[in-house]
């Protein structure tokens, strides 16, 4: 019996110093904790899936684990107890003598293997700061990661090790703040032209007439000219008349042409923190009455003008993905819709709503839309529309062409803060005028103004496309 005691004693410094010469590096092996007679109580930190030997100056002969799924005990030899961490958890561990007195209650901690985390940690994401601690039976992270795409990284490696137990302390460093520039490019050109004649005749109280126009009594000592139905325009017309004995002929050409223009162009900044969203609206509110299922009438506010809401994201580095929802609305009175009395406008937008990433400067142009309208229309008198040369005064033709071309551009740059004496705002250039400068010159600004800059360019020149 003493010879295998000692045996089985020297197997266990064996193992013990074997455990404490390879353990750092290899997983497996077991630390040990000595524990003497009349302490009451000692703490044991135990990595989950490794082991610590537990050695007691005095042999025991009972041994009792609180909680068998937290840790598993086995005895080496009657002073030597093998403890393996199984879950994060603590449990206690008691420890009797020979007549049963305690030797020791031995406070079992297991927390999760950050020595294994650490190492793949480093593995992962070499380059990056990164500290690995235990609280209780969680992951700490702490340290400055150069990115959000790796801080997600090490949160997500974490997990795999203390799932729902991860307390995160990092932080990202550099420049997490983003301000994107929106540039809303619109031209609108419209043309339509019309050609229209129109022929009348009177015998006394009777008459006949053709065309688009409205007619009159004629007059015996003299010619009316007829009074148009369609048209609010007066240029382009050309009446004339003659008589044939007691018959009186009217005759009335009308042609039409106009062009129309309309260039709209917005530029809206807005900074946000990387990962918070942000709202931009430049415009108003339209009052539009809402009808309840009881009949009550409440009032809701539209918004209308150039708004736009993105959250911005540094993936890593310079690396910016964006979410964005921009849009241009204007109100719209030829689509109004009257109800109970009140007229509520109509509402015409230009809305885009997309995902993209780019770096620092880069721009997109996130959408565009090129749409040209077409809308033409002949009317005759039957037959006699027909008859060559004569038949364009029995007919009348016009038509309406309307093409916009729209393109929106997003341009993102990370940006930090400035003092504030290194920013200009846009009054700081507009001078109020003195007495004589108002009264004997006429300025309404005092001095160089950025009004009189704006006052100095030439607006003069083609804007837009040419519609052939």
């Amino acid at each position: 019996m003493t010879m295998k005691r000692t045996i089985a004693s020297a197997m266990t410094l064996a193992i013990v110093g074997l455990g404490q010469a390879i353990l750092p590096a290899t997983p497996g092996w077991a630390q040990t904790m000595r524990v003497s007679s009349g302490r009451a109580q000692d703490t044991l930190a135990v990595a989950m899936n490794r082991a610590v030997v537990v050695e007691t100056d005095t042999p025991f002969v009972e041994l009792s684990i609180a909680n068998p799924g937290i840790a598993d005990i086995s005895t080496l030899s009657d002073r030597s107890i093998y403890v393996l961490g199984k879950a994060p958890g603590r449990t206690t561990l008691t420890i009797l003598g020979a007549n049963g007195e305690l030797i020791a209650n031995v406070e079992v901690q297991v927390t999760p293997d950050v020595a294994e985390f650490r190492e793949r940690l480093r593995q992962i994401l070499p380059s990056e700061p990164i500290e690995v601690r235990t609280a209780n039976d969680g992951i700490v992270l702490s340290g400055i990661v150069s990115s959000g795409a790796r801080l997600d990284a090490a949160l997500q490696l974490a997990e795999r090790y203390a799932p729902g137990r991860v307390s995160n302390l990092m932080s990202v460093g550099g420049t997490q703040q983003v301000m994107l520039r929106v540039r809303f490019s619109e031209v609108q050109r419209s043309a339509a032209q019309s050609l229209a004649a129109s022929l009348s005749a009177s015998h006394g109280r009777s008459q006949v007439g053709t065309g688009r126009f409205g007619t009159q009594a004629l007059g015996t000592a003299g010619l009316t000219i007829p009074a148009l139905e369609n048209s609010t325009e007066s240029q382009g017309v050309i009446t004339g008349g003659f008589s044939i004995g007691a018959v009186q002929f009217q005759v009335l050409l009308e042609a039409m042409e106009s062009n129309g223009l309309a260039r709209t162009l917005s530029e809206p900044s807005l900074t946000a923190l990387s990962g918070q969203e942000a709202h931009f609206l430049a415009g108003g509110e339209v009052p539009v009455p809402v009808i309840g299922d009881s009949g009550s009438v409440t009032i809701d506010y539209r918004p209308f003008g150039v708004e736009l809401t993105f959250t911005p994201r540094v993936v890593d580095g310079d690396v910016i993905n964006l979410s964005l929802d921009a849009a241009v609305s204007s109100l719209d009175s030829s689509n109004s819709v009257t109800t109970g009395g009140v007229s509520v406008p109509a509402f015409r937008v230009r809305q885009t709503s997309t995902t993209v990433e780019m770096r620092d400067g880069e721009s997109f142009a996130i959408a565009g839309l090129l749409q040209d309208d077409f809308q033409g229309s002949i009317g005759q008198v039957p037959w006699l529309g027909d008859i060559p040369v004569l038949g364009a005064l029995f007919r009348s033709s016009d038509y309406q062409r309307s093409q916009s071309e729209l393109m929106i551009f997003v341009t993102a740059h990370l940006v930090s803060p400035t003092r504030g004496e290194a920013l200009l705002l846009p009054t700081d250039r507009v001078r109020l005028p003195n007495e004589s400068e108002l009264f004997l010159n006429g300025q309404l600004t005092g001095g160089t103004s950025g009004a009189s800059e704006v006052a100095r360019q030439d607006f003069r020149g083609g804007y837009g496309y040419v519609m052939e």
